[in-house]
């Protein structure tokens, strides 16, 4: 089977026991970086060399089919440089193989920096958007934060320190200078650090310089007030543009926070 590892995001203290033993038993190793796997064997202690084979974003679509193969015959374990691979890091395409392939695909489970910002952002937790990194380009960038503008979810994106300003600037553009968000830094390390606030104010704290790994989590649109006959035809007109009634009554029950249920009612009552 291919296994798919997470391994800490920065402390090592978060290796689980069961990531360890996986180590210790592996054949076959394949890893976003082999350097890196190596220092990872290393400060677990682990005796075990097993084969290491790098799979990054270069060569993973390449060698998918060759990995499912040899998952076969025997147990692939997958490990990215930090965190669940597949999460913003290779794994995607070899799991989809593996999938098409009937090859078996497990996982053990452990740190993600995804869930780690949200749990400490203090955003609501009920329901999320991960959306990884934005487009590089600025106007790939403004275009895509243009279509997350209504999103209600919290949300979370990944960036690297040097664009951390620049976004945070862009996001207050297109969500409001207000929009509540936190910036989360360098996770379980030992400089670990929350800063919280409006978009605007957080892009004129990080102008300062900021340095490590990157968590944004920015909350959800807020609820738009409309009456509830406007609510209705708005509905009956995503219904117009070919969108299923039960579809087109949640999509404006989630924009508007009126109840989903008497959206779909009310448009049945006027036809």
């Amino acid at each position: 089977m291919i296994i798919l590892a997470a391994t800490p995001i920065g402390n090592l203290g978060d290796a689980s026991p069961r990531l360890v033993a996986a180590l210790e038993e592996a054949g076959t190793i394949a890893a976003e970086d082999t350097r890196t796997a190596q220092r990872l064997l290393q400060a677990l202690g682990v005796a075990n060399r097993p084969k290491l084979l790098a799979l990054h974003d270069h060569n993973e679509r390449h060698r998918a089919a060759e990995l499912v193969e040899r998952a076969r015959d025997e147990d692939l374990l997958v490990l990215s440089d930090a965190g669940m691979p597949t999460v913003s890091d290779p794994g995607y395409s070899l799991v989809a193989a593996a999938a098409a392939a009937g090859v078996t695909v497990t996982a053990i489970p452990g740190p993600s920096a995804v869930v780690t910002a949200l749990a400490v952002a203090g955003l609501p937790t009920d329901r999320f958007a991960f959306e990884g990194f934005l487009p590089r380009k600025t106007g790939d960038r403004r275009r895509a934060l243009e279509q997350l503008a209504t999103e209600p979810r919290t949300m979370v994106f990944f960036e690297g320190p040097s664009r951390l300003t620049e976004t945070l600037a862009a996001m207050a553009d297109a969500f409001g200078a207000d929009r509540p968000a936190a910036v989360c830094r360098e996770l379980t390390k030992l400089h670990e650090e929350v800063v919280r606030g409006g978009l605007a104010e957080l892009a004129e704290w990080a102008a300062g310089g900021v340095r490590g790994e990157i968590v944004v989590v920015v909350g959800g649109a807020p609820a738009r007030q409309v009456s509830a006959d406007d609510a209705v035809a708005q509905v009956q007109q995503l219904v117009g543009d070919g969108i299923r009634l039960k579809d087109a009554a949640a999509e404006v029950a989630a924009a508007t926070g009126l109840s989903s249920r008497d959206l779909y009612q009310a448009v049945l009552a006027a036809r």
